[in-house]
């Protein structure tokens, strides 16, 4: 599985997870959909499960008039995904992690997604490289 659409996979099961609360098992077979699953791909979907305290308060604290419950439940699932990436994925350089969630809010999200997920983001990677 490419990296690219296990982003999109991951993506859907996290979105799942926090919209239905489903066990994350039942989340990534039904993202899945009978395809083989992906080391990259479990791995980034238990990352952000394993660590979504320490993610939000990260993503909480570069959020500038917003508060983290009132983002759209899918651009919140990328932006968790994204500082995983750029967090605790050592061999995903920031700029890729970053370019990805920006590519998934473009399918995925709104008009306006993308912009706010750059904006996040940037900030967020800019904390992490200094």
């Amino acid at each position: 599985m490419k990296r690219r659409t296990a982003r999109e996979k991951a993506l859907q099961a996290l979105f799942q997870i926090d919209v239905s609360d489903i066990a994350p098992n039942d989340a990534i077979e039904h993202a899945l959909d009978g395809e083989k699953t992906d080391a990259f791909f479990e791995q980034l979907v238990y990352g952000v499960i394993e660590h979504q305290v320490q993610l939000d308060e990260m993503i909480s604290g570069h959020l500038v008039n917003w508060k983290l419950d009132r983002i759209a439940n899918v651009d919140r699932a990328i932006l968790r995904l994204a500082v995983y990436e750029m967090v605790y994925s050592d061999d995903i350089p920031a700029n890729v992690s970053l370019n990805e969630a920006i590519e998934l809010a473009k399918r995925f999200g709104d008009d306006k997604a993308a912009k706010f997920v750059n904006g996040v983001l940037s900030n967020i990677k800019t904390d992490i490289e200094s």
